[in-house]
């Protein structure tokens, strides 16, 4: 087995992360990246103290949970409580952000997106090439879960 690359480990960690979802509908993971150091994560999950969807079950509006908080917006609060300067850091998320998911991303800074699978808001790649944030689509296997049990 090949060495991971920096974008594939790191990857790999947001899919980890990504199990901690409490949401069965999308179970997305991020992880912010900075200096090859990570400063934060997040998954999507309820409001702290709040029931999550795989206990109370889904809160719809327009097609969509909104129960819970996105990852990307989790792992922004994460590096924020733990006082994380995010800003012209990397961040990691199994699906594309949203678009207000995208907008937080952009405002905290952050300057490079690297998502797993597309999920849904075109308006990311344009905007994007005019903030001059760098959105890489990362192609590859799905190399945690190739790797067996051991691989932890």
């Amino acid at each position: 087995m090949a060495r991971a690359s920096w974008d594939e480990y790191f990857m790999d960690i947001a899919v980890v992360v990504a199990a901690r979802s409490t949401c069965p509908r999308k179970r997305v993971g991020a992880v912010i990246v900075r200096d090859k150091t990570i400063l934060s994560t997040g998954y999507n999950g309820s409001v702290r103290g709040l029931p999550h969807c795989d206990e109370a079950g889904h809160m719809m509006e327009d097609g969509h949970c909104v129960r819970t908080i996105h990852a990307e917006i989790n792992s922004i609060i994460q590096a924020a409580k733990n006082g994380a300067r995010i800003d012209g850091a990397s961040i990691y998320v199994t699906a594309s952000p949203c678009w207000n998911c995208f907008k937080a991303i952009c405002n905290a800074g952050v300057k490079r997106i690297v998502f797993e699978e597309f999920y849904r808001d075109e308006r990311i790649f344009e905007v994007s090439q005019a903030l001059g944030i760098e959105l890489v689509e990362l192609h590859r296997e799905k190399a945690v879960a190739k790797t067996g049990s051991n691989a932890i």
